[in-house]
This record gives C-alpha cells, structure tokens and sequence, in this order.
C-alpha cells in the first residue's frame, strides 16, 4: 500500500470515492457532488491531498487543511474516505496516520475533527486507538440522508 500526495491523473478516481460518500449521506456534511471541474479546485484548496493506492488502484484518500485562521490557524482539520469495496482493510488507519505526519510537518500542532457521526463505530474506534479523545456530544449535529438527525462527536489529538 502507497499513500503519497495525489497528481492531475487521480482526480477522476479520487472524486469517484468521494462522491460514494457524500451520496451515503451518513458521514461528510457535503450534500453535491464533485465533478471532474469542482473536484480538481476542491482538492487543490486543500493545505494536502493525499491518496492510497494499492496496486496501481486508488481505495482511499484524504484531505488535510486548516480547522481555523489566525490564532487557532495551528489546528487542523481532515476528511477520509475509502472505496466501499475496500473497507475492513485497515487503509482508514493508515490514511489517519499518514494524515497526522503530513499534518505535523505542515506545522499544525493539533489535528481536530469537528463532526464525526455518532454512529460511525468504526471511526470512533479508529480515533481513539491511535490517541484520540472525545471532546464531548453535539445532540442532533448532523442530518442523516433519510432526514432524522444524529449526534456528533468533536475530536482531537496533539501533534
């Protein structure tokens, strides 16, 4: 497995997946999806944008930019996604992790996750087994895609 930061040539693959979680509506808080337009300027905003590739196939990336300006500008924020045909491989791990390296030597201190979905047990569990911890519960901080709202949990982990 390679993670290394995405070229031109992945876009295609790299909005493919992301539009695969937008469209589950249960995790990332965007509602439209990306096109090939849309997905290279999305992408390029990031402070990093971060693949997985396992040979020769994209299955995972990641976003990495600031949570904040000005005095809170050392706090960073990410996104992850991995193709459904990948999961329960461990690449969310290994995206994490790359993410918390890339992050650091960015210069951001902390990296924080502002909505994580309450009922999204596998990336709680991920978070908090490589250091983690909860900052508390946002009641019904998320709307699901059938429309009934879930709780978020805030997150962070010093770099």
């Amino acid at each position: 497995m390679l993670i290394r930061k995405y070229v031109q040539d992945d876009l295609a693959s790299m909005i493919a997946i992301w539009n695969e979680i937008v469209n589950e509506g249960i995790a990332f808080p965007q509602e439209l999806c990306l096109n090939l337009e849309t997905g290279a300027e999305f992408f390029a905003s990031q402070s990093y944008s971060g693949i997985a590739e396992n040979n020769g196939k994209i299955v995972g990336l990641y976003i990495l930019h600031p949570n904040n300006v000005g005095r809170c500008g050392h706090i960073c924020n990410a996104s992850y996604a991995v193709s459904p045909e990948a999961r329960g491989k461990h690449i969310g791990e290994l995206l994490v992790k790359n993410s918390l390296e890339i992050g650091k030597k960015l210069g951001f201190r902390i990296m924080q996750f502002n909505v994580v979905v309450e009922s999204n047990i596998h990336a709680r569990h991920l978070y908090e087994r490589i250091g983690f911890k909860q900052l508390g519960t946002i009641p019904g901080g998320f709307i699901m895609k059938d429309g009934h709202y879930e709780n978020v949990c805030p997150y962070y982990r010093e770099l």
